[in-house]
């Protein structure tokens, strides 16, 4: 029996090419999405590279928190185990945006969404990978406001932030879930379909851009390395251990984001 192995943000880039080679390895894959005709076709391509295995599906709005609950409850009520959460929905807004749960949508969808997840599942999880970014060097979150000002927004600035929240929960969680094994990785600049507006069309069409399937192996190689060969908490850049931005290498900065993003989700 392979390992269980949920992905989310798995409908499209990285996320859907570590799901194909998670199920060509034999892995029971569990693919999460946000829209239901992308989610259609990503199971699709992991079924087929399962060599027709069925993976799992469920499809979540990471801006609803109510929709992240029910991706959690459905996760406990159907897999006693999971051997990999690969956490790395997300994505860049355009423009400012606030949810229905009234936090900005690129701290809720990058941060706070899948925060609530992992701490849902804490109990069945051995081993979880964050997708995380270089681009954590131009923000970082602030752990007293995770509404923000529309006035002051700055996609690249606030995609920075979340992105430093990636890597400062990896690192807290090896700190209080010792059991579990928490890195935190930068996938490279992907061509994906990634962003909104112009954003996507940097994404898509900008040349020396990373493949998703070079990407989407870091992701698997992190998932299955055995845990001994890896550091705890650690952000890796390709196969290599890297220190991060001060601010996202900082213990107080990691306990004191933890504790507000509980707060904030009701955890």
């Amino acid at each position: 029996m392979g390992r269980t192995v949920v992905v989310t943000g798995a409908s499209s880039g990285v996320g859907l090419a570590a799901a194909e080679r998670f199920a060509a390895q034999g892995d029971q894959v569990v693919v999460v999405g946000r829209t239901e005709e992308r989610l259609d076709a990503a199971v699709e391509r992991v079924r087929a590279a399962g060599g027709g295995r069925e993976p799992g599906r469920f499809r979540a709005d990471f801006e609803r928190l109510a929709e992240v609950r029910d991706l959690a409850g459905y996760l406990a009520d159907t897999y006693p185990a999971i051997d990999v959460l690969a956490s790395n929905a997300g994505g860049m807004i355009g423009g400012y945006r606030r949810t229905v749960d009234g936090y900005e949508a690129t701290v809720q969808g990058n941060h706070l969404a899948p925060f609530l997840l992992t701490g849902l599942l804490r109990d069945r999880l051995k081993r979880v990978v964050s997708t995380a970014s270089r681009v954590h060097t131009q923000g970082r979150p602030d752990p007293d406001d995770f509404t923000g000002d529309p006035g002051a927004y700055r996609w690249g600035r606030a995609y920075g932030a979340a992105k430093s929240a990636n890597i400062l929960f990896a690192a807290e969680a090896a700190r209080r879930w010792p059991d579990v094994t928490s890195v935190s990785f930068h996938p490279g600049v992907v061509r994906t379909n990634f962003g909104e507006g112009p954003v996507r069309l940097v994404y898509r069409f900008a040349p020396f851009l990373t493949t998703p399937q070079k990407a989407g192996a870091l992701l698997v190689w992190l998932a299955t390395v055995p845990a001994a060969e890896l550091t705890n908490g650690g952000y890796y850049v390709g196969h290599k251990l890297t220190r991060p931005a001060p601010h996202a290498a900082d213990p107080a900065a990691a306990a004191r984001l933890w504790d507000a993003s509980a707060a904030a989700v009701g955890l």
